[in-house]
C-alpha cells in the first residue's frame, strides 16, 4: 500500500449559508490523502498503472466549483467521486479549508475533514 498526497489546490467558488457568500464567494484550499496498492506502479514507472493526481486534482476541481453550503458536503461529494471513479483507492482523506471566513473575528480559516474507507 502506498498514499498520495495532493496539498493545497487554491481555489475560488461560492459555498455557504450568507448570501454574500453565494454571491461574491471565498477563497478555498483542499488538501488530499488517498491509499492505494502502488507496488505495481512502483515497479514499473507507468502512469497508466497509477493513481493519477491529475485526476485527482480534477475532481476536486469541478466538485468544489458546484456550490454547497456546507463544506461537509462539498468534501462528501469529493470522497464519493474519487471511489466511483478511481477504483484502485481504498481510503482517502479530504480536507476543505475557507480562508479568512466572514465569522466576525480575525480567523485564518476553517476547515472541515472526512476520512472514508472503500
Amino acid at each position: 500500500m502506498g498514499k498520495i498526497r495532493v496539498k493545497n489546490i487554491r481555489i475560488h467558488s461560492n459555498h455557504g449559508c450568507l448570501k454574500e457568500e453565494m454571491l461574491i464567494g471565498s477563497d478555498y484550499r483542499v488538501d488530499l490523502e488517498i491509499t492505494a496498492d502502488l507496488s505495481l506502479p512502483s515497479e514499473s514507472d507507468k502512469l497508466s498503472e497509477t493513481v493519477d493526481y491529475v485526476h485527482l486534482n480534477n475532481i476536486v476541481k469541478e466538485e468544489m466549483g458546484i456550490r454547497s453550503n456546507l463544506l461537509e458536503h462539498v468534501a462528501k461529494r469529493i470522497i464519493d467521486r474519487i471511489f466511483k471513479e478511481i477504483i484502485e483507492v481504498t481510503h482517502v482523506i479530504v480536507e476543505v479549508s475557507k480562508i479568512n471566513p466572514p465569522i466576525g473575528g480575525d480567523v485564518e480559516s476553517v476547515s472541515v475533514k472526512l476520512e472514508y474507507n472503500r
